[in-house]
């Protein structure tokens, strides 16, 4: 199943316009062609904003100082979204050339380079994320990420398993362990671990949404449509169902074409 299209609305950035400046002192001109970083109230106006206008917006913040590490992550974060996967590692990067050990960047260029297929290069920051802040569940459960796409399955278990010491039943950690068992074919064990997460009172719909495809992928397909019909506005419910039905029509195992069409319901 391709993921639906997100309806971008594009955002429109109204540029200052400097005052004319006297022929004998250009330095006023200067100044004030200077723009100043967006106030914190815009700055989280955008923030409840689409990917595409947060992009635009974060962009321009990033231009108006290349050193503010919140303007590098958040555009990061917005280019991920829009799968420019590359360019949200190149943005992040900028960061962390300027502020090395900069937690948040660390996490997010690990997650660029998993979302891009090249979760090896994500390893070392997330590494130095953890060894930084030991008390964060999020490096551990990026690094089982990380770990499971370059094959280090044992390395994989153990990050999910200290994140869940850190952050015990955390659905964002017991989801992750999910899509791992499920590319691995174990359909069953991905079940039990979104069971856990969706029950959580902090589990998102996209985990029900998870564990409706877990389902329907066993042959489960009443409590399949039954979550999703919940989650899900009609239409999207019905694509859903259908390419269920679909696949266990085709007598699809849990192969590698399998997984794959998983890791990309997972959006990466």
């Amino acid at each position: 199943m391709s993921p639906m299209p997100a309806l971008l609305a594009t955002a429109a950035l109204l540029g200052l316009s400097a005052a004319p400046a006297l022929a004998a002192d250009p330095a006023p001109t200067r100044a004030a062609q200077v723009r100043a970083p967006a106030p914190a109230e815009t700055r989280a106006a955008y923030e409840r904003m689409d990917a595409l206008s947060r992009s635009v917006f974060w962009a321009s913040e990033q231009e108006v100082n290349p050193a503010d590490p919140v303007a590098g992550v958040k555009l990061a974060q917005a280019l991920r979204e829009l799968g420019r996967y590359d360019q949200a590692a190149e943005a992040v990067q900028a960061t962390l050339t300027v502020q090395p050990d900069n937690l948040d960047a660390l996490l997010e260029l690990g997650r660029a380079h998993i979302a891009r297929g090249q979760a090896f290069y994500g390893v070392a920051p997330l590494e130095k994320a953890r060894d930084q802040a030991p008390r964060d569940w999020r490096a551990y459960s990026l690094l089982g990420v990380a770990y499971e796409q370059v094959r280090r399955f044992d390395d994989a278990r153990a990050a999910w398993n200290q994140a869940l010491v850190l952050s015990p039943d955390n659905p964002d950690v017991l989801t992750n362990a999910a899509m791992a068992a499920m590319t691995q074919g174990d359909a069953p064990a991905a079940e039990t671990l979104l069971r856990r997460a969706a029950a959580q009172p902090a589990a998102s719909g996209k985990v029900r949404q998870n564990l409706a495809m877990v389902l329907g992928l066993q042959g489960k397909m009443g409590e399949a449509e039954q979550i999703l019909r919940r989650e899900l506005p009609p239409e999207l419910a019905e694509r859903n169902l259908r390419w269920l039905q679909a696949r266990n029509a085709a007598g699809a195992s849990a192969s590698t074409d399998t997984a794959r069409t998983w890791s990309s319901l997972q959006g990466g």
